[in-house]
């Protein structure tokens, strides 16, 4: 029997999500004479730079499959796990297609790690982006302006080009639609859950993170139209958010886990890099300045970046759990995370002032047994819907 149309968008992004070569990275590089490929860290980075300099944006996200050797070499074992396995796909060589590594400042950890790239890598451009961390959004703009044209400029001599006004106005649009496009599955798997398994949506957004973004939103589009014409019915599940997964991923196997133990994910921010603009960038105008003030006045509010509020960590969990009608919170972060952990006791004192149901634990990319995670899960979800208020 031949696959749906929809389980043929499935079955691609799995293979995507699974293949420890990029492959589908090296077949675009080959396809024609002269490409190069850019790499950017979690969780944050401006794709349309690189796009405008005519080179594929590769997202390297670590993944708990690899063995790892040599990368426990570099880092402490009270070190998060992703960049060990970052390193450990670097020294096999299933990087060596990078021609440009761009590291946000999301944390000591991955500043580090930048550091140390540039000495396994000494003729690889690398730039550590330090994310406007300011209170006042007009000067955090003026800096984030600075150091996209410092990024496209250094990308443009490793792409042997200049990357103009009119080439990133181009990218903006593109990725514009992409955001665009993103933000309509978003929204119809918080509406019907049931119709956007999160595993599904998890899959095709890590295919998106290393194909061109025309094919993405080519597959993303077609899922979708599937998605809204599907007669899946409704199950009876509590509606979660997931928070504090925002770098280091969590196994797929843990993903599935907390959905059949009977959770529907309305919200999360797994890849949130993706989502990490709110608004469409403007195409009018200075180009760098457009994506900088965009940037600054719609960012997602999230760990990695500073809340000048005293109080909006503390609303941020009522907010989106209205946003998305949840039922109740799942602090899930990566072990050692500190962004995360650091937050965690804010944003669930807020959650909880609230009256929102929250569970917290740990995970790790690698992570091979799920039967505690389905349990907690399990229990969570019953307790809301024999105590709490989920319909």
């Amino acid at each position: 029997m031949t696959p749906s149309p929809r389980a043929q968008i499935v079955d691609w992004a799995t293979e995507i999500y699974e293949d420890l070569e990029f492959t589908v990275v090296r077949e675009w590089l080959d396809a024609q004479p002269g490409r190069k490929a850019a790499g950017f860290l979690p969780v944050y980075a401006p794709k349309e730079v690189i796009h405008a300099a005519g080179m594929l944006p590769v997202g390297i996200h670590g993944n708990g499959a690899i063995e790892i050797i040599r990368g426990d070499a570099y880092y402490q074992s009270y070190i998060c796990h992703l960049p060990r396995s970052v390193v450990e796909l670097a020294e096999s060589n299933r990087l060596d297609f990078l021609s440009a590594a761009l590291f946000p400042s999301t944390c000591d950890v991955i500043r580090n790690l930048s550091g140390m790239w540039q000495i396994m890598f000494p003729d690889m451009y690398v730039r550590y982006m330090h994310l406007p961390q300011v209170a006042d959004p007009v000067l955090g703009a003026q800096f984030w302006q600075r150091e996209l044209n410092v990024i496209r400029e250094g990308l443009g001599q490793v792409a042997g080009t200049t990357v103009g006004d009119d080439q990133l106005r181009a990218s903006i649009g593109i990725y514009n639609e992409v955001r665009e496009v993103i933000g309509q599955l978003y929204a119809l798997r918080s509406k019907q859950p049931w119709k956007v398994p999160t595993e599904e949506l998890y899959l095709l957004m890590r295919a998106g993170e290393v194909v061109a973004p025309e094919v993405f939103m080519d597959q993303a589009r077609a899922y979708l139209a599937a998605a809204e014409n599907s007669d899946e019915r409704i199950k009876d599940r509590t509606r979660v958010i997931i928070v504090g997964s925002f770098c280091e991923q969590p196994p797929l196997g843990l993903i599935k886990t907390i959905e059949r133990a009977g959770c529907y994910i309305v919200d999360d921010d797994f890849l949130a890099g993706n989502r990490f603009m709110t608004k469409a960038v403007p195409t009018a105008g200075d180009p760098a300045a457009n994506l900088a003030t965009t940037f600054t006045s719609s960012a997602v509010k999230t760990s990695v970046l500073y809340e000048p509020d005293p109080k909006g960590k503390k609303s941020l969990m009522q907010e989106r759990a209205a946003a998305a009608r949840a039922d109740g919170i799942i602090f899930c972060a990566a072990s050692f995370c500190d962004p995360a952990l650091l937050d965690r006791p804010m944003l669930r004192e807020g959650a909880e002032a609230a009256g929102i149901p929250c569970i917290a634990f740990k995970f790790a990319e690698n992570s091979g047994q799920f039967q505690q995670f389905r349990e907690q899960a399990g229990t969570f979800s019953d307790s809301i819907k024999l105590w709490g208020d989920a319909s």
